[in-house]
Formats: C-alpha cells, sequence, structure tokens
C-alpha cells in the first residue's frame, strides 16, 4: 500500500500536530514496514529527518504556487500512485482528479467552536469552513479522542459511522531511561530544584496555569514551567510579582525532547488543569515518565489519564492547591499512583496504534 500525507506540519511545526504527524510516520514506518510512505509538501525542514532516512519514506516535492496545499496536493498524490492520502491536521485538498484515492482526514478538536472567545472572528470561519468541508470529503475520519468524536458528531454533523478513534502516542524519549549522566547535566543546566512539581504546554489562557500557581501560593512547593509564552505570560508575571513568588516558579523554553523527558521524571507531580483538550499529550508524556498527574476532569482529560490520575475541577483553585498538596506530601500515594497510571499507559504504545491504524487504512481500501 501506498499512503501519501500532508505533511505541512511534519516538517514546519515544532509541537502538537507536528509531533504527531512526526510520530505517526514513525510508527507506520516502523511496524508496519512493507508500505510506502510519502511526505507531500512544497518544501522539507530538518525535522523529521531521522524518518525520512526510512527505506519505506519519501518525500513528494509537490507543486509551487499559491494555494498549491489546497488546490494541487491531492492531485500530486494522485500522480505519485497513493492509495491513500492522509490529512494529518483537520485538512483535506480541495482539488482531485478522477484517478481513485481514499481519503482520510484526522481532526484534533473543535476547541474554536467550544471556545471562541480564543479565535477571532475570521479565523473561526475559516476553521469551520475547512474543518466541514474536510469531514465531508473524507471518505473516514480519525478522531484523536471519543471527545473529539462526540464534538465532530454534533458540530459538523457527520454520522458517527464514518468516525474511528485513534488514540495518539507520544515521542520516543519519554519511554527511554536516560542516563545517570545525563539526568544530572538536565538538572544543572537547567538549575532545577531538588524537588518540584511541573507544568507544560503554551502558556496561554485555556491551559489555566494560573490556578497552578495560586494552588502553590503560601507553599515553599516549587514550580518548573516548560512552554512558549503568550500575552498571556503577564498575567502569571503579573501576580507573581504581586505575591513575591518570582523565586518560586521557574520558566524553560528552548528545552529539547531528552531534555523535557528527563524533567518529568524528576517532577514529584505534573499539575495540568487546562480548560479543554482534544487529547492531552503532556498527560500521556508523564504517565510514561512515571510522574503522578493531576489533570481536569473535563473534556478528554479522564479518557488520557486513566483512573489512578488525580482529577480537579479547573475552575476551583482551592480543589487544585489541596490536591498539589495532598500529592505532594504523600510519597507512598504518588509512588502507588505513578506505577498503576504506568501500567494504564501501555495502550498507547507505537504497535497498537500501528495495527489500529492499518486495520483503519485496510477499510477504506
Amino acid at each position: 500500500m501506498k499512503i501519501a500525507f500532508d505533511a505541512k506540519r511534519f516538517f514546519h511545526n515544532t509541537s502538537g500536530l507536528g509531533n504527531y504527524s512526526r510520530d505517526l510516520v514513525r510508527i507506520l514506518s516502523e511496524y508496519e514496514p512493507d508500505n510506502e510512505y510519502l511526505l507531500l509538501n512544497k518544501n522539507k525542514s530538518e525535522r523529521g529527518k531521522d524518518i525520512l532516512n526510512r527505506s519505506n519514506v519519501k518525500f513528494v516535492e509537490t507543486s509551487k504556487g499559491s494555494l498549491s496545499r489546497q488546490l494541487k496536493m491531492g492531485k500530486d498524490a494522485q500522480k505519485s500512485g497513493a492509495d491513500i492520502f492522509h490529512g494529518l491536521s483537520g485538512e483535506l485538498p480541495l482539488k482531485w482528479d478522477q484517478t481513485p484515492i481514499g481519503k482520510v482526514v484526522t481532526i484534533h478538536d473543535l476547541i474554536f467552536i467550544r471556545y471562541p472567545q480564543y479565535y477571532s472572528f475570521f479565523d473561526r470561519k475559516i476553521h469551520f469552513w475547512k474543518f466541514k468541508k474536510a469531514a465531508e470529503t473524507a471518505d473516514r475520519i480519525i478522531a484523536i479522542s471519543e471527545q473529539t468524536k462526540r464534538d465532530i458528531i454534533e458540530y459538523l454533523k457527520v454520522p458517527e459511522s464514518k468516525i474511528e478513534v485513534i488514540y495518539q502516542g507520544c515521542h520516543q524519549a519519554f519511554k527511554e531511561e536516560q542516563s545517570s549522566g545525563f539526568i544530572q547535566a538536565v538538572r544543572e543546566k537547567f538549575s532545577l530544584p531538588e524537588r518540584f512539581i511541573l507544568n507544560v504546554g503554551t502558556i496561554e489562557d485555556r491551559k489555566n496555569l494560573l490556578s497552578v500557581v495560586k494552588g502553590i501560593q503560601g507553599t515553599r512547593i516549587p514550580l518548573v514551567v516548560v512552554g512558549r509564552k503568550t500575552k498571556y505570560y503577564r498575567q502569571i508575571e503579573s501576580f507573581l510579582k504581586k505575591n513575591k513568588m518570582e523565586k518560586q516558579v521557574l520558566f524553560l523554553e528552548g528545552v529539547s525532547m531528552d531534555e523535557l523527558a528527563v524533567i518529568y521524571k524528576l517532577a514529584d507531580i505534573f499539575v495540568y488543569p487546562s480548560f479543554f483538550e482534544g487529547f492531552g499529550i503532556p498527560v500521556i508524556e508523564a504517565l510514561f515518565s512515571k510522574t503522578v498527574t493531576i489533570t481536569s476532569n473535563t473534556s478528554c482529560l479522564p479518557e488520557a489519564g486513566g483512573k489512578d490520575s488525580v482529577y480537579v475541577d479547573p475552575k476551583n483553585d482551592l480543589d487544585i492547591s489541596a490536591k498539589i498538596k495532598f500529592l505532594w506530601e504523600n510519597e507512598s500515594e504518588r509512588k502507588r499512583r505513578a506505577e498503576k497510571s504506568f501500567e494504564f499507559v501501555q495502550k498507547f504504545n507505537d504497535r497498537p496504534i500501528a495495527e489500529q491504524l492499518m486495520n483503519f487504512y485496510q477499510k477504506i481500501v
């Protein structure tokens, strides 16, 4: 089978959609090696070059010009002899020729509908039109969680029979054992405290970091935050200054995947009280790292966290604070929950995901 992917995010996104794209192609090329995987884009980058070096993965330079992704990429996939075209980020090309090809799209979330305040009017309209059109064009749709599946049915009016839930995995770095020397080097490089709680993700309103900061107010619990800053960061900064907490919170940027894997392992607790997620990869990363997790009782996060993570109301700062303090002071409870969660998270390993994807593709072909 020859499977073509819209590889724009594969080559040019550093987080979310880029990680999903690279992991999906990596998993398939490793566990389903008899297929050929085509990465379609106008250009490539250094990202994912280790995957592109595999014998069954090939870069296909698509036609140039404005809107070529929408108007030409589909036809380029057909000319390449692909059996299936997979749009990895909620979009599919608009133009095709008569050559038979299966059309698949992954939809990650419809947050722009649920939380319109985070998006401009124009962006909401464009996103809705693209997602609706892709859902209509696709032979089958992959939803990355049961929550996203429900949203696709409700907001895009797609029949349930057209959608299959296939969960994401996470980067291999979180499943590996790092050397003691590398672990010590990371601790020293970032001046990490001896004990700390961790938050990972873009520092934006929806991720709700301010509630974590409020949760440790009046304690001596250090917080390490890894993520890109947005204008929401100013609220955090203002709160820290007002409450003389600047030294209690450490912000890190430019952290490599291998370094991040170590930071997860060193943390006592991972705290992720997001208001809404399509899936919540950081939760999976924490569980693979054997770090107990506190996350929200909303959206898909209980799907990712399993029954042994600790759940909070993301709008209730006192709930978040109480559960941070409880786990911080109870080492045996942290270890018990971390071990149980590590057993649970094995369902997000590479091999089962590869098998699900191939079964899904074969239904279309």
